[in-house]
């Protein structure tokens, strides 16, 4: 707490550039930040120095929060707190009625967003609190979906899954992402997912940036993540033991699919 013994930095002299239409992931081990991070891009903490700009506007400066946070999505890691409605369809639907859009509209985007992340009439009409993990991450993605943000921001949108349902969500938010329609920030410990799916990768520790750059430019540095309480894909080490038998195969590899195209090449 502020004023007292036990204060703690938890952002020091962080300085990004997050361009539109990247898909970028946070990474770092707990307590490096990431979360505190990200509650700075649409306004829920304010820096107490500094700035953060949103389209060139200072968040501290802005009067409408509400505008901020229709251009930023974010999706926590615990979506059964984002829900509270008595059923799925009105928590998607809520913000729609912030927004004052007439109801035959709602409908329609409530019903497209829905078949978007994959929740069935059935699960629209259920309690929220009735859904599994997969549905309850599904509703909370579609609540903010449904509000068409400019930037989504995930933090550990895997978080509960199980490997089928972690699949989907992220098929579902890659295709967002390629169509145009919205700029990924993703927070996630798995280094599997992060090298998938990011372009580019932003390495926390105790506050600050310690890594900037492509899967390349931050999986090449395994000591140092290690050091970090970070390591590479497991994919990436397997490449990296075949290599010692076979200089000839390229161990910077760091997706199973990547790996399978090397290995094929010399079958």
């Amino acid at each position: 707490m502020k004023g007292t013994p036990f204060v703690k930095k938890a952002l020091d002299d962080i300085t990004l550039d997050l361009n539109r239409h990247e898909f970028t992931a946070i990474i770092g081990a707990t307590g490096s930040g990431k979360s505190t991070l990200i509650q700075h891009f649409n306004g829920l903490l304010k820096p107490e120095t500094g700035e953060v700009l949103v389209e060139g506007v200072d968040t501290k400066g802005r009067k409408d929060q509400r505008d901020l946070r229709r251009k930023v999505g974010v999706v926590f890691q615990y979506a059964q707190y984002q829900l509270f409605e008595e059923n799925v369809y009105k928590d998607i639907e809520f913000g729609l009625i912030k927004r004052n859009i007439p109801e035959d509209q709602r409908k329609e985007k409530v019903l497209n967003v829905a078949a978007l992340v994959g929740l069935s009439q059935s699960s629209l009409n259920a309690s929220p609190y009735d859904l599994s993990g997969g549905q309850k991450k599904r509703a909370a993605i579609a609540g903010i979906l449904v509000l068409e943000p400019e930037i989504l921001v995930l933090d550990e949108p895997a978080a509960g899954l199980d490997p089928e349902g972690t699949r989907e969500i992220f098929s579902m938010i890659e295709k967002l992402h390629n169509d145009g329609k919205c700029t990924v920030i993703l927070v996630a410990h798995s280094m599997e997912l992060v090298a998938y799916y990011a372009k580019r990768i932003i390495v926390l520790n105790e506050g600050k940036v310690v890594i900037d750059g492509t899967r390349d430019e931050v999986f090449s540095q395994q000591e140092l993540l290690v050091r970090l309480g970070l390591d590479i894909p497991e994919v990436t080490k397997i490449m990296k033991k075949i290599k010692q038998s076979h200089p000839e195969i390229d161990d910077r590899i760091y997706t199973v699919d990547d790996a399978k195209r090397e290995i094929m090449r010399y079958i």
